[in-house]
């Protein structure tokens, strides 16, 4: 029999309703950011990603890790696979990601081997981010793409009090308790 689990804090944030007449890095961040409330709603670790291409969006996701029981299930890896089918190519040279907090080493190699033209992410990552966190990928001299990228700032405060807040709930949880041990000191995520 499956174990029943518990529902999920509710969410203290509110979803964005950016203004659809200027398209700039706020807007597409403010979507991003829905998709970690979204996330969170479904317990899931509260980061979102969106694509964009045009001034269109391809793609939009969430993490999505406990519920498919999938470890590459982060929200930068499902919508790069939206976004490819989206446009029937691999190959994302024009788009845009954004992305609630900087990626980590598997989804910075996937950004790059998609050889996605730009990633603005809001909340910097030293412990595991890989686009000049902990590391970066991306100033690698052999790789074949190199990124633009847009580090932080972005309604950085509201995505990282986003993670923050959501660590803080889980770790208040008495059956929680042993996964908080394992988690990164200042957002408390364990690498998704």
């Amino acid at each position: 029999m499956a174990e029943l689990k518990p529902n999920p804090p509710p969410c203290p944030f509110e979803k964005k309703f950016p203004s659809q007449l200027l398209r700039d890095d706020e807007f597409f961040m403010s979507l991003a950011f829905n998709q970690a409330i979204d996330a969170w709603r479904q317990d899931e670790v509260p980061i979102g990603c969106v694509i964009e291409l045009h001034g269109d969006i391809i793609a939009a996701a969430h993490n999505t890790v406990e519920s498919a029981h999938d470890p590459t299930a982060h929200a930068e890896m499902l919508a790069l696979t939206q976004a490819a089918r989206q446009i029937a190519d691999w190959r994302l040279s024009e788009a845009t990601v954004y992305v609630t907090k900087e990626p980590c080493p598997m989804c910075s190699g996937a950004l790059l081997m998609a050889r996605v033209k730009r990633v603005c992410y809001a909340v910097p990552d030293p412990k595991m981010g890989c686009l000049g966190g902990a590391t970066d990928l991306n100033a690698l001299p052999r790789v074949n793409h190199h990124l633009e990228i847009t580090k932080g700032g972005v309604l950085e405060p509201e995505c990282l009090g986003l993670l923050q807040s959501f660590f803080r709930l889980k770790r208040l949880a008495p059956e929680t308790a042993a996964e908080s041990d394992s988690t990164q000191p200042g957002t408390g995520e364990t690498g998704a």
